[in-house]
């Protein structure tokens, strides 16, 4: 298939990447243009402009928030062009407010779009064993088929309606901070006690909670890893604002969502932003007066 691919950072790349390992024509862009330009030794065709991306069989965007999102797709007229692509595939996550305003920007421009966000590390993005949560009209489903093949081990549908997919994406990312959350809390108890957390997590991590979001957080906390970032703290942050907004919308209360925030706000006011989201684990040890 012809594809262009809009966003390269550490999700985006590999992503691309392993489009173009499928066998796909892939033009890639990206705000920094170095980012588009590594990768034609890869096999892929960097261009200039989202226009010249924004086009051909199918476009996938995995751009940073609803900000640049917004201001790429439709700010930039990309749906007001005379070439546009067969079906519109957003992996980002974003707010359940603007994928209904894709959808329905989208269906008036008569370009098919996906809500396709992602659950996945760039290291599982590199392996092309993320899962995919796809929800829009089910014959674009289908024909997007091979690239969400290329790009993920599995492929869990959600409706016709795409925002479903977002609002899926953004419970999920609201329970991994819960989890890091609980591990914080956990760990600080156990400190408090003479008992070290890595010691306290190894057992429960191995034991009662072994899903991995609780063994690969568990293990950053553990040995206090918080740089590189494989999921950054402010994204997390955003994820769950987002998470509380959708709830708002549909008067859902969500008291759990709103005690992350704090935390979340703490982290960000002590310059743990860029750190990786285990870093959250760092607010129970400092209100401790352990941190």
């Amino acid at each position: 298939m012809d594809i262009g691919f809009l966003g390269l950072g550490r999700m985006g790349r590999p992503m691309a990447l392993n489009l173009v390992k499928a066998g796909h024509r892939v033009r890639v862009w990206n705000r920094s243009p170095g980012a588009a330009e590594e990768l034609r030794a890869h096999g892929a065709e960097p261009v200039a402009t989202p226009a010249e991306a924004f086009r051909g069989d199918a476009a996938v965007t995995m751009l940073a928030d609803d900000a640049a999102l917004r201001a790429v797709i439709v700010e930039g007229g990309l749906l007001d062009q005379a070439e546009r692509p067969g079906l519109h595939l957003g992996t980002s996550t974003i707010s359940v407010a603007l994928a209904e305003e894709l959808a329905a920007v989208h269906g008036r421009a008569g370009v098919p779009y996906i809500s396709a966000p992602v659950f996945g590390r760039p290291d599982v993005a590199e392996a092309g064993k993320l899962n995919i949560l796809a929800a829009g009209p089910e014959a674009a489903i289908a024909a997007a088929q091979p690239l969400l093949d290329a790009m993920g081990a599995k492929t869990w549908r959600f409706g016709e309606a795409p925002a479903r997919a977002n609002a899926v994406k953004l419970a999920g990312n609201m329970m991994i901070v819960a989890a890091i959350e609980a591990m914080g809390e956990a760990a600080a108890l156990g400190e408090a006690h003479g008992v070290p957390a890595a010691d306290l997590l190894d057992l429960l991590t191995n034991t009662i909670f072994s899903a991995p979001v609780y063994k690969n957080y568990g293990a950053s906390i553990a040995a206090g890893r918080y740089e590189p970032p494989g999921f950054g703290l402010a994204l997390g942050a955003k994820d769950v604002r987002l998470a509380l907004a959708a709830a708002e919308a549909a008067r859902v209360p969500m008291p759990l969502a709103s005690v992350l925030r704090d935390s979340l706000l703490d982290a960000l006011a002590h310059g743990d932003g860029e750190k990786d989201l285990a870093a959250l684990a760092t607010v129970s040890a400092r209100r401790s007066g352990r941190g």
